[in-house]
C-alpha cells in the first residue's frame, strides 16, 4: 500500500461538502478489498458516513472527514510535497489513518475507522455518527486535522450566525423617503468589530470573521434588505456570546444562529508535543465516542488555500504517530 499514491487518488476524487458520495464509494471498495467490515451510515440527502471495523469491537477509532471546501484542485507532487484540494484537510489524513490501521492489524490490534461528511459546513455527519451503536463501545477517538503532527490539548469552539436587517426601499435621490437596510447592517457590524471580545489563557482571543455580505438590488435603489454571515471562534461558552450579541444588536437586526460548538479540552499523552489550536472540528459533536484526541499531518495555514499541500515527510510520520497513539491508549485501558 503506497501512502502517497493513495493520498493522490483521494485528492483526485472531488468531494466538496454535499457531494461526498464518490469518495465514499471509492473508500468502501478500497477497504472491502482489505477485508474490513464497511458500513455506510445514512446522514441526509443520500450522503453517508463511512464506518469500517476489523474483527471484534474496536476500543479505539481513527476518524476524520471526507468533504472539502471549494474549489476542486487536482493532485500534483514534487520531491517534498503533495498538492491539491484535501491534501492536508483531510485526504492525506484519511490515507495516513488507513495505512496506520493496516500496520496495527498486522500486529493483531483491532481498530476502527470513522470518516464523516459535512465537517466543513455544519458537521451533520458527526451529529449522525454520535448516535451509532459503536459509539458507546469506543474508549478513544483520535480525530485527524492538520496540526503539524502536534497533539492538540484543546480546540476553540465555533458559532455561525446570520444577521438580517430590514429597511424601506426608495429612490436613492431622496434618501429621506427610505431607510437603508445596508446602512443598518453596517452599523451593527461596525459595533461587532469594535467589541471587546473575551479571551482565555488557553485559547487566546475570541475572533469574529464577517464571511459574506449581501443586500440591495441596484445602486440607485435604497436597500430594503441586507444580511451577513459570520463565524465566531469561541474561547468561552457559546451562551455567553449569544447573550452579549443580543444586547449589542439591540433590536436593530434579526439574528439567526446556524450552528454552535463549544470549546473542547482534549487528551494530552506523555511523550507527544502538544499545543492548543484555534479551529473547530467534528469532535464537539462526537461526545459518545469516548475520550477525544486531535492530531494530523499538514498545516492549517495551508488548508482552504489554492496552494494546499502536505509534506510527504509529515505524512509518513503521521502513520507512525497514529499507530503509536493507538498502542499507548490500548495499553492505558488495559492497566
Amino acid at each position: 500500500m503506497n501512502l502517497n499514491t493513495l493520498t493522490r487518488e483521494l485528492i483526485d476524487i472531488p468531494s466538496l461538502t454535499g457531494d461526498e458520495a464518490a469518495v465514499a464509494s471509492f473508500l468502501v471498495q478500497y477497504l472491502k478489498r482489505l477485508d474490513y467490515r464497511v458500513e455506510l451510515q445514512p446522514v441526509v440527502d443520500g450522503r453517508s458516513n463511512l464506518i469500517a471495523t476489523t474483527a471484534g469491537t474496536p476500543s479505539v477509532f481513527l476518524s476524520t472527514h471526507m468533504d472539502t471546501v471549494p474549489t476542486y484542485v487536482p493532485s500534483s507532487e514534487d520531491d517534498k510535497y503533495i498538492y491539491g484540494r484535501g491534501a492536508c484537510d483531510a485526504k492525506g489524513i484519511i490515507a495516513g489513518q488507513i495505512v496506520a490501521a493496516e500496520t496495527l492489524r498486522a500486529e493483531g490490534t483491532e481498530i476502527g475507522l470513522l470518516f464523516t461528511v459535512d465537517e466543513e459546513a455544519g458537521s451533520l455527519g458527526a451529529k449522525a455518527a454520535n448516535d451509532h451503536p459503536l459509539a458507546r463501545s469506543c474508549e478513544y477517538l483520535i480525530n485527524g486535522e492538520p496540526t503539524d503532527n502536534i497533539l492538540a490539548t484543546g480546540s476553540k469552539g465555533s458559532l455561525r450566525l446570520r444577521i438580517k436587517t430590514e429597511g424601506r426601499a426608495g429612490h436613492s435621490a431622496y434618501p429621506e423617503r427610505g431607510r437603508s437596510a445596508i446602512d443598518i447592517l453596517l452599523d451593527v457590524l461596525g459595533d461587532l468589530r469594535n467589541w471587546d471580545w473575551p479571551s482565555s489563557e488557553k485559547f487566546g482571543e475570541t475572533t469574529c470573521n464577517i464571511g459574506t455580505i449581501n443586500g440591495g438590488t441596484r445602486p440607485n435603489v435604497i436597500a430594503a434588505e441586507a444580511e451577513a454571515e459570520l463565524q465566531i471562534r469561541l474561547v468561552t461558552a457559546g451562551t455567553q456570546i449569544k447573550e452579549r450579541l443580543e444586547l449589542l444588536v439591540a433590536g436593530r437586526a434579526k439574528v439567526e444562529y446556524l450552528s454552535m460548538a463549544e470549546p473542547v479540552d482534549l487528551l494530552a499523552v506523555e511523550g507527544f508535543e502538544t499545543a492548543a489550536v484555534r479551529f473547530t472540528t467534528d469532535v464537539p459533536y462526537l461526545t459518545n465516542w469516548g475520550t477525544p484526541l486531535l492530531i494530523g499531518p499538514g498545516s492549517i495555514m495551508d488548508a482552504h488555500t489554492d496552494h494546499e499541500r502536505v509534506s510527504k515527510r509529515e505524512l509518513t510520520a503521521a502513520v507512525d504517530i497514529y499507530a503509536g497513539l493507538v498502542r499507548t491508549l490500548i495499553a492505558r485501558s488495559e492497566q
